[in-house]
């Protein structure tokens, strides 16, 4: 019997299975999942962003699933109090916790604790959005490269979001984000397993092609159209919802978009995998290898 809390996290590339693991590992420990995804929190998105299904959420109480509008605040330093505060009071009844998701930066801030980053005004993201929106990432790449280059060496460089984020810090502060950063991590009173999804590639493209062809299938091309309207949202900026959005502005086929969904999928699990490879402290397992039993020999 464990004498200390402990959070399970379940990380990983999209579409290596990281719901259905979680799911069976919370079934055989009669506790609850916490969702590390910073799209599932979305009311307005569903198909596209992969949300458990109906049978998954009511065999396993999950947090932080559509809990939010796409027009409210959502970021990794939310995400770390909201998180902390729902696992002490999981711990009330449970020994153990699920953490399920891709998105790096909220697992990380809530593994070590993320640095309070400044105001921004609401004016300077704007016109960094609308820059974006006119000249695309190309333009967000070349402006960081130049005007803050060591923050260009660490940067997800192919992450529009999180280039967006840095420029507007710059542009407000006249500071690197770096300079925000401190290194030290944050202490945490339970202790965490953290273990990454592996799958081979060649499987792992199979799987995204599939899934996107469900994904329409299931009738993400409406999902899309009723929220075209707040397209031009954070939340939106999003692989399977731009390249669709781009249809529907007329600047493809359907069938180009979709084509567009499943290489920027590719190439969005590639980054999930690189990003994941370079935090310390994660196992990587094969999906086949995680099991209840596994977990506890870890000790």
């Amino acid at each position: 019997m464990q004498h200390t809390p402990n959070v399970i996290i379940i990380a990983g590339a999209t579409a290596t299975g990281k719901t259905a693991l979680a799911v069976q590992l919370a079934s055989e420990l009669a506790t609850e999942v916490i969702s590390a995804d910073s799209r599932q929190c979305f009311r307005e998105l569903s198909i596209g962003v992969a949300r458990p299904t109906e049978d998954e959420l009511a065999t396993i109480p999950h947090h932080f699933i559509a809990t939010q509008s796409i027009t409210d605040p959502s970021n990794a330093g939310l995400f770390e109090q909201m998180a902390l505060q729902k696992v002490s009071e999981l711990f009330a009844n449970h020994s153990t916790v699920i953490m399920c998701g891709g998105t790096g930066l909220y697992i990380k801030a809530f593994m070590e604790g993320i640095d309070p980053m400044p105001e921004v005004p609401q004016s300077v993201r704007e016109a960094i959005e609308q820059e974006y929106q006119a000249k695309g990432l190309i333009w967000l790449q070349r402006e960081l490269q130049h005007r803050d280059p060591a923050f260009w060496q660490q940067a997800e460089q192919q992450n529009p979001r999180r280039l967006q984020r840095a420029l507007e810090v710059l542009q407000a502060t006249g500071k690197s984000i770096l300079a925000f950063r401190n290194a030290t991590p944050a202490k945490r009173s339970f202790s965490i397993t953290p273990l990454v999804v592996s799958v081979p590639p060649e499987v792992l493209r199979k799987r995204i092609n599939e899934r996107v062809n469900t994904m329409m299938e299931l009738g993400l091309l409406e999902e899309v159209k009723s929220v075209f309207n707040f397209r031009h949202l954070p939340a939106l900026q999003t692989v399977g919802y731009r390249e669709l959005i781009n249809h529907l502005e007329g600047k493809c086929s359907l069938n180009e978009s979709i084509q567009q969904i499943k290489t920027n999928t590719w190439q969005y699990a590639r980054r999930q995998i690189t990003w994941f490879k370079k935090q310390p402290g994660f196992l990587h397992l094969p999906a086949n290898e995680i099991s209840l039993k596994k977990i506890q020999s870890l000790g």
